[in-house]
């Protein structure tokens, strides 16, 4: 069975929901799935016995790209993680009305290949609220491709 860790990063919610929607669809394809606010993960935990490690983080700012408060001290750390070679996809949420659109997205997607990780999939950029069949369909897309 493969093993998954999705962190996410939610201020109004909707990336927690979309984070969840990625997990119902991952366990869906019989993976075991770890769930976890980016405020209850360590470095240390990256890449330690998963077969993929989903990042999703909302965006914010107008003027710049701005991740959620929360998630900033992981991606400040990701040169840091054990993710090299390893197999990673990214997702978000942000508001397309937005100069940046889910720009966190990209700039996680960036790091995570400029250490050496794998990028699995095409990320997932969500406008406004959640649409459960899109995100459950963009999770069950990750899960096949490993």
């Amino acid at each position: 069975m493969p093993k998954s860790l999705i962190v996410y990063g939610s201020t109004t919610g909707n990336t927690e929901t979309a984070a969840e929607y990625v997990a119902e669809s991952l366990k869906n394809k019989n993976f075991e799935v770890e769930l976890k606010n980016v405020t209850d993960v360590s470095i240390a935990e990256l890449g330690n016995g998963y077969d993929i490690v989903i990042f999703g983080c909302s965006t914010w700012g107008d003027d710049e790209i701005e991740l959620q408060d929360d998630f900033i001290p992981l991606f400040d750390s990701l040169e840091d993680a054990d993710l090299k070679g390893k197999k990673v996809s990214v997702f978000g949420c942000g508001d397309s009305s937005y100069t940046f659109f889910c720009g966190a997205v990209d700039a996680i997607e960036e790091k995570l290949e400029k250490i050496g990780a794998i990028v699995i999939g095409d990320s997932l950029k969500v406008d406004g609220d959640p649409e459960r069949a899109a995100i459950i369909e963009w999770g069950r897309e990750i899960a096949e491709k490993l």
